[in-house]
């Protein structure tokens, strides 16, 4: 995924933003105000943090009405202070406050993810390691979300269940229970998954293999996997694996992953281990919205 925003991939979530929050219409807005007040207002900070979802709030106004006219203080991505104005917008009363909440809820939420996003890039810098997310994201969202993180300096891992092959844990073990062991005598359960894989996927799509063990590293390295994902490994445990993989003499180095329990405070204690990335699924699930506010104020009658 780049990150040219690609309004046509948001438009059923759009639509059901308006149908959920609008419905038939603002009645108390309606019923004050008529249709030829025009306002102006200012997207404010009231917290720092990376901007995202400009975009987004520019698409959703020109869905309720062409005429809004929405003008950028700062750039998409640009962090900004408490306090900063971050855009400004001029149309219909009626319109601003009809969508106050909907543009609101799309930048509070999108500015969040590019925020904390932004906090794990920081915390492993100088290092080469990219941080990335997973699909651990509010449903329907995903582009979106995943937008966000490029936003905020993070980097793509797969967009759903069809464009990379990921073998989990449960993916070994049921293979494990078919082949009637912990092996066959030939070859382990991961080269006869990431095997079976390769005859049957189309070229070019990557094979990852989440990992528990070192033997389980060793197996993948076996299989020939293009990236080994250590999962939920201790550091010392995460150092020997990266050595492991390091070590090993193969045609084409596989990428290493690491994940599980990665945070704020030891991030930078993982990327010290060598891995070329780390997914966080925090950086979606449980970012912090971003504390915005839409300030309205009526200029004149059309």
């Amino acid at each position: 995924m780049n990150n040219t925003f690609e309004p046509e991939k948001i438009d059923a979530l759009i639509q059901l933003a308006i149908d959920e929050d609008i419905g038939t219409g603002d009645i108390t807005t309606a019923n004050l105000l008529s249709d030829d007040l025009v306002a102006t207002g200012a997207f404010l900070a009231k917290g720092s943090g990376v901007v995202a979802g400009l975009p987004v709030v520019e698409y959703f106004f020109s869905k309720l009405d062409k005429s809004v006219l929405i003008k950028r203080v700062v750039d998409e991505g640009a962090f900004v202070r408490e306090g900063e104005i971050i855009a400004t917008i001029c149309g219909r009363a009626r319109t601003l406050l009809t969508g106050e909440r909907i543009a609101l809820n799309f930048l509070q939420r999108l500015s969040g993810i590019a925020t904390i996003t932004a906090q794990f890039v920081e915390k492993i810098k100088p290092l080469k390691t990219s941080i990335m997310d997973t699909r651990k994201t509010t449903p329907g969202w995903r582009y979106l979300e995943k937008y966000a993180v490029l936003t905020g300096g993070g980097v793509n891992h797969r967009m759903g269940l069809y464009d990379q092959v990921l073998v989990k844990d449960n993916h070994v073990d049921i293979m494990k229970g078919r082949l009637g062991g912990e092996a066959s005598p030939s070859s382990s359960a991961i080269e006869v998954v990431v095997s079976t894989l390769r005859k049957k996927v189309k070229e070019g799509i990557l094979i990852e293999v989440e990992t528990r063990t070192l033997d389980e590293v060793r197996d993948a390295l076996k299989a020939g996997a293009d990236i080994i994902l250590f999962d939920n490994m201790d550091i010392d445990r995460l150092q020997e694996a990266v050595s492991l993989v390091k070590g090993w003499k193969c045609l084409y180095m596989p990428l290493t992953e690491a994940s599980g329990n990665v945070s704020l405070e030891n991030v930078n204690m993982v990327a010290r281990t060598g891995v070329d990335r780390i997914s966080v699924g925090a950086i979606t699930h449980s970012a912090r919205a971003l504390d915005i506010s839409l300030e309205i104020n009526l200029t004149k009658k059309v």
